[in-house]
């Protein structure tokens, strides 16, 4: 029997987001994996050090493109600096967005517009660009391509005071999983990841980490996991939660009356509640 691990060995990997968090978790896990790795954030010293460190700990290579995907000419900018280094990216992993907290008409209405151009129109305007050659990886390296989009367990519901969030993890979602279907039978892994409250640098950017929800907390680990053992399954599921308990309860907000998990999930995230 042909395995189906997912094996991006000899092709090269993008990551959004790779400054940090997730995206470090990733750029080692696709390394190890035998993946050269594109590495996308704004932050460029630290990418060059995660470079330096893939390379002494796997042999990869690393490009190291700075950019704010914030920008609306972000995405095209970076599509055409791939292409003037003639890389065709086989997987591409969009981890990048952040979050923002607070009651919708107190928020910056600039950085909630922002928060949409990272977290929805970056997402879908680069996974647009590269998708056909995602496919055409497929081909040639059977069980080596992958689009991972990052959801969260806010996609399944509302998000009271991470309205915005809430909504921008829903699209992505619902996004991944049109892809999934359109894609079948390519050969490409598609899978969209929804962790539920993680170890990184997300709340401090948020600034919602003293909510009583988050006081169980995934590791970058715990979410590699749960998305190289969706990615290593014959059949790749459409989306994976990560965490058992993140997983009944996203179950659980859609087989309940909506208003009721509205009203729970509103209590739960109100400004002012601790730990």
């Amino acid at each position: 029997m042909v395995s189906a691990e997912f094996n991006p060995m000899g092709t090269t990997a993008l990551v959004t987001g790779a400054s940090s968090g997730f995206g470090v978790g990733y750029a080692h896990a696709l390394a190890e994996r035998g993946a050269d790795l594109v590495l996308v954030a704004r932050r460029q010293e630290r990418l060059e050090a995660l470079a330096v460190e893939l390379a002494e700990t796997y042999g990869t290579v690393s490009t190291v493109i700075p950019l704010d995907l914030s920008r609306t000419d972000a995405v095209a900018e970076l599509v055409a600096d791939l292409r003037s280094r003639e890389i065709t990216v086989g997987t591409l992993v969009n981890n990048a967005g952040f979050a923002t907290y607070g009651t919708f008409v107190d928020l910056d209405p600039a950085r909630e517009l922002e928060e949409v151009d990272v977290n929805v129109r970056a997402l879908t305007a680069l996974t647009h660009a590269l998708l056909p050659g995602l496919l055409t990886t497929a081909l040639k390296h059977p069980h080596g391509a992958a689009l991972v989009n990052l959801a969260s367990t806010a996609a399944f519901q509302p998000v009271p005071h991470m309205a915005v969030y809430g909504a921008s993890k829903a699209y992505v979602l619902s996004f991944t999983e049109a892809l999934w279907y359109e894609t079948r039978g390519t050969g490409l892994k598609v899978t969209a990841i929804c962790p539920g409250p993680a170890r990184t640098e997300f709340t401090e950017v948020a600034g919602n980490d003293e909510l009583s929800f988050y006081r169980r907390q995934l590791s970058v680990d715990d979410v590699m996991h749960t998305t190289f053992a969706a990615l290593d399954r014959a059949s790749v599921p459409p989306h994976a939660v990560s965490g058992t308990q993140n997983a009944v309860l996203a179950r659980l907000s859609t087989l309940s009356p909506r208003r009721a998990v509205l009203n729970t999930i509103g209590r739960l995230s109100a400004p002012g509640r601790r730990r």
